[in-house]
């Protein structure tokens, strides 16, 4: 049976009130203030709440924030005289509540509001149920780990989703930063508002404010149309910010302002908009590093560094990788149209022991090569790489298409780091700096690999500093 917790101020309207809800079929609760509801709530369980918007000690608006707070997802009905009609909508607007009833209440009005946010009301329900029983078997939206460390990064995604805190993501590249983002938007109450992803480090200085704001015709050489920027695109939704480390400085005291503001002002328009944003931020550098440097605005960091969340590196949590390599098999099957079931326990041994510098990312090219050549069946170790294969030996061996390539003579004691930069740097020397091969040869993304170019760029000039 639908729960309804009704909260009014005045007996006799909240008792009629009541009356007619059970009428239909509801099960109702009652209670005589905001400070009322909160104590029901922590025992009830209703599917819709329907609330006064003025009363005494704590109004509807101040219920609702505090709800927020919380994370509760309880669809809302706010009752509302006529001359506070404008509050209710902004409450509406700014709390989320689904819908608003001018006083008096119409019977048929209020029972249609009812049938429907209760829909909502179970349906989010259920979706919370079931989404905490996948992450249980460490599946969380397209996030797939069993291991603890996984397990209390799905329990932080979980508590600050439903919230309006902004959210810094960390973690090196390919460990899944964006689908953190997007898990978290998937379990929020913006759910069914946009998601809009933006790569810092992709656009050019002189196109990412451009591309963050929008721009008006003519505001600049090139720009021939108006163009809408990604806080409009995200009105209503989220927002991810990814390589906010990367971000030119100029551009920082431009995102500050309207972090706090909520206004956006296109280049070269007179008129700033309200935008509804839900902000999350992820980088791959550890922010504070970059702020000592001077590269970035330490109040932005302060900002944005609201609610932190790391996501572990795959080398820290292989006990994943079985988990790991089933979902991108059924992925993987989709959409090569193969018929592979499983992989053998001799190339999930050879998994446990690579070093998996690319993360995730790595290890689904990995598995998409080895699901192409076997097509059907199990994968087994002669679908693999031939750095799968060498046993552990001493020396890579750099697969070519030809013969058989150069190899990289690695001394015992030499550090992972130190033969991820010998292995690129040989494979970039290897095919005369086609960076785009590189990166497919060397089963990572372009983008890490121009990351990874840019580091070394910094080690060598702190180094040249140095001396």
């Amino acid at each position: 049976m639908t729960r309804v917790l009704i909260v009014d101020d005045e007996e006799s309207q909240r008792s009629a009130l009541a009356a007619m809800v059970s009428s239909w079929g509801f099960q109702t609760e009652t209670a005589a203030n905001g400070e009322d509801a909160l104590a029901k709530l922590e025992t009830a369980r209703p599917h819709v709440l329907v609330t006064d918007l003025m009363m005494p000690r704590m109004d509807g608006k101040q219920l609702l924030k505090k709800l927020e707070t919380q994370g509760s997802t309880i669809p809302a009905l706010v009752l509302t005289a006529f001359g506070n009609l404008e509050t209710a909508l902004e409450t509406i607007h700014d709390l989320g509540a689904y819908w608003f009833l001018e006083k008096p209440i119409q019977p048929r009005e209020l029972r249609l509001l009812l049938e429907r946010a209760a829909a909502q009301g179970r349906l989010a329900e259920r979706a919370a149920r079931l989404e905490q029983e996948l992450s249980y078997q460490g599946i969380l939206g397209e996030l797939v780990g069993p291991s603890r460390a996984m397990q209390q990064v799905f329990a932080l995604l979980r508590q600050v989703a439903p919230s309006r805190a902004a959210v810094l993501i960390l973690g090196e590249s390919g460990t899944g930063k964006e689908l953190a983002a997007r898990a978290i938007h998937t379990l929020s109450p913006r759910a069914a508002g946009p998601f809009v992803a933006v790569n810092c480090a992709a656009l050019p200085e002189t196109l990412i404010e451009s591309e963050l704001f929008g721009n008006e015709k003519g505001a600049f050489t090139g720009a021939l149309e108006r163009r809408a920027g990604c806080f409009e695109l995200a009105h209503g939704g989220t927002l991810l910010l990814d390589e906010i480390g990367d971000m030119p400085f100029p551009t920082q005291a431009k995102l500050l302002r309207v972090l706090e503001d909520s206004k956006v002002r296109r280049l070269g328009g007179k008129q700033e908009m309200v935008v509804d944003v839900r902000v999350i931020a992820s980088t791959n550098k550890p922010l504070e590093e970059v702020m000592k440097k001077g590269a970035f605005r330490e109040d932005l960091f302060y900002r944005l560094n609201v609610f932190p969340v790391r996501l572990p590196p795959l080398r820290e949590r292989k006990d994943d990788l079985g988990a790991l390599c089933s979902a991108l098999i059924n992925d993987l099957n989709k959409k090569h149209a193969s018929k592979v079931t499983d992989i053998s326990a001799a190339v999930l041994e050879r998994l446990h022991r690579h070093t998996w510098p690319g993360n995730v990312r790595e290890l689904r090219n990995v598995m998409e090569r080895a699901a192409i050549l076997a097509g059907e069946g199990t994968i087994s170790t002669a679908h693999l790489p031939a750095q799968f294969l060498d046993g552990g030996e001493l020396k890579i061996p750099i697969a070519v298409e030809s013969a058989a390539g150069p190899q990289v003579p690695l001394a015992v004691g030499t550090t992972v780091d130190q033969a991820e930069r010998a292995l690129i740097e040989a494979t970039l020397k290897h095919l005369r700096n086609n960076k785009t091969r590189a990166a497919e040869m060397l089963g990572i993304s372009l983008k890490t690999l121009f990351n990874k170019l840019k580091s070394y760029g910094a080690e060598e000039a702190e180094e040249a500093a140095g001396n």
